[in-house]
């Protein structure tokens, strides 16, 4: 084979591999609106107050005969969405590895949960449980989802790409939850102008997230491709029929495997453990600025754009940052960052929308790149072949289905009446996940798992 015939197949792959980042960003584009606009913005405040509406005279719902404070109920169900995670994405992530068919799952994994976000529309008068149902619906199909399109990034980026790349897409991400949040700042602000009611405007953006989630995700389906499955005595939790096990079985088959590289597993207990931290500041940030700072809802919303304006600036700029310290320090140095914000926030006097702008801004620098490193980060530490089904794991505590962050946020508030006292109990999570990960030696993790080390990690 001659040099010209050699360097033509490296063009032709290499531009095969930019077409596929290219739709791969897209996904990030598609569904970091729900992420946004949803779980961040409109749909906390929204159903507490859909639950209020519906409480007793002390302040209780009662789903299933349980009595749940009106005010914990978004919490909770943020909370239970993750169980049901817990129990799907090892499964789907195996079935995924063994027969090589990521796209499918994906496909539709995404339509339910763009098929939830789009029936919010309907969450009017006191139908707190039909938003609860939709909410973990749309909750763990995201998580489903999610994971498989995390595994996609060691297929489609070598390691020198991956911090950019993984970058770039929660750039893409943060890029289209600041268009539509415009979008939607306009129709909540001005419902009277085009004819409906506040409460008509915000479940008309819920509704309008699911449609966006829907349609961008035709992009990544058609660009992205299937590889070869890896061999059926390679994927835990497979019988010799090739089959995977069902429910809790295939997940303690996938922790069991995981055993067998403890440093990988290191890695990933510190980031459940910060980025529970993380996804529940993200989920429970407006419900504190609307009940405890008494900031109205466009303010929310104004600082939530902020908050992704910066973001995008934040994923590239903390991915520059990787090349020169590294992923792990500058992950380190981010969660610094989130423990001080925390503690800013616990002080911040209510009525005070400037205070909150600012602090909306010190997550915005740091949000973005925290989960783009740590995405990035850990696709090194999985064993070629295993991909989706190692990212079922790392995708539990991910964009907003962290069970631990909000439960402790849900209780907290629940004995103490305190939304205050409930945002401070948070900093734990950022403390031991610090800690835990500069334990982790990254390097020799990378290598135990089977994979080249880059120069720079």
């Amino acid at each position: 084979m001659d040099i010209d015939t050699v360097r033509t197949a490296e063009s032709d792959e290499t531009a095969g591999r930019r077409r596929e980042q290219r739709g791969w960003y897209f996904y990030d584009w598609a569904c970091s609106v729900y992420s946004t606009s949803v779980l961040t913005v409109f749909l906390g405040p929204y159903l507490t107050s859909v639950a209020k509406r519906a409480a007793d005279a002390d302040g209780y719902v009662h789903p299933l005969g349980i009595p749940v404070r009106a005010g914990s109920f978004f919490a909770y169900s943020v909370s239970l969405s993750v169980i049901v995670a817990v129990l799907v994405m090892p499964l789907v992530g195996a079935a995924a590895d063994r027969s090589g068919r990521r796209k499918p799952l994906l496909g539709a994994a995404a339509y339910a949960g763009a098929a939830a976000t789009t029936c919010m529309f309907f969450l009017g008068g006191d139908r707190y449980l039909l938003g609860g149902v939709l909410l973990i619906v749309a909750n763990a199909a995201q998580s489903v989802a999610m994971m498989l399109y995390n595994s996609y990034l060691p297929q489609i980026a070598p390691p020198e790409e991956r911090d950019a790349v993984s970058s770039r897409g929660w750039a893409f991400g943060y890029a289209a939850g600041s268009l539509v949040l415009v979008v939607n700042l306009v129709l909540y602000l001005a419902h009277d102008s085009f004819g409906v009611s506040e409460s008509m405007a915000v479940r008309i953006c819920l509704a309008s997230a699911g449609l966006w989630w829907g349609g961008f995700t035709l992009i990544p389906l058609l660009r992205l491709r299937d590889r070869p499955a890896a061999a059926p005595e390679a994927i835990s939790g497979a019988d010799r029929t090739g089959r995977t096990a069902p429910g809790l079985r295939q997940l303690a088959a996938t922790v069991r495997d995981m055993r067998r590289h403890p440093l990988t597993l290191a890695f990933l207990l510190a980031y459940l453990i910060y980025n529970d931290g993380i996804q529940t500041v993200i989920s429970q940030a407006s419900v504190y600025g609307s009940e405890e700072l008494g900031l109205s809802q466009s303010t929310l919303i104004g600082a939530v754009l902020l908050v992704q304006v910066l973001a995008v600036a934040g994923a590239l700029g903390m991915g520059r940052l990787a090349r020169t310290y590294g992923a792990k320090r500058t992950i380190l140095g981010s969660l610094a960052a989130w423990t001080l914000t925390l503690g800013a926030g616990y002080f911040l006097p209510a009525g005070a929308p400037v205070g909150f702008f600012l602090l909306a801004a010190a997550i915005g620098l740091v949000l973005g790149g925290s989960q783009a490193l740590s995405r990035s980060l850990f696709s090194h530490l999985v064993p070629p072949g295993k991909e989706a089904e190692y990212f079922s794991a790392y995708e539990m505590s991910d964009r907003g289905t962290s069970w631990l962050g909000p439960l402790l946020f849900g209780v907290t508030y629940q004995l103490t009446g305190s939304y205050r006292d409930a945002i401070i109990s948070l900093v734990v999570f950022f403390v031991v996940g610090f800690l835990l990960l500069a334990r982790v030696p990254v390097r020799r993790a990378i290598g135990d798992a089977g994979n080249p080390v880059p120069e720079k990690i």
